[in-house]
């Protein structure tokens, strides 16, 4: 592997905001810095939060946030690796969290939809949802048909 990578930008008129493709053999760290600094420079007016695991402060960036649910009286930032607490609410978090990547799926959770894996629609009115990390949670009723209505408009077959 070299260490070079090759960048083509091409105007189209077509396209509003930028689009970025990156096309490699295998996703690799060099990869996921790439992305990390793509997204670092386009969404910076989407900050880390600041959660607490045990007795440390750490920021977490909002890429690597699988969902956010409440446990108890507790807010939970879950990543593929690490459970954080935070001393937000669940609405309070909403309103800080990137709109276009996150979707309120409960009254107690709020999913990153670029970690899903699948949605399951077989379940009796409900959705599950599995995760690519294989986490699984669940769509509540009352947010069955705005999920419906998502995956409609982002021309998903079979909903």
């Amino acid at each position: 592997m070299k260490d070079m990578v090759e960048i083509e930008v091409v105007l189209d008129e077509r396209y509003t905001d930028p689009h970025v493709t990156i096309r490699t053999k295998s996703n690799t760290q060099q990869v996921e810095n790439i992305i990390c600094a793509i997204e670092d420079a386009s969404h910076s007016d989407f900050p880390q939060i600041a959660a607490e695991k045990g007795d440390t402060v750490e920021f977490v960036s909002q890429r690597d946030i699988v969902r956010v649910h409440t446990e108890g009286r507790r807010i939970v930032i879950q990543t593929e690796n690490d459970i954080f607490t935070v001393k937000r609410t669940l609405t309070g978090l909403e309103d800080v969290l990137n709109p276009s990547r996150f979707l309120r799926i409960s009254q107690s959770e709020i999913i990153n939809l670029y970690k899903v894996k699948s949605f399951d629609f077989n379940l009796a009115g409900t959705i599950g949802v599995e995760f690519d990390c294989g986490i699984k949670s669940w769509v509540s009723r009352s947010r069955v048909r705005q999920i419906k209505n998502l995956l409609k408009q982002n021309s998903i077959k079979g909903v």
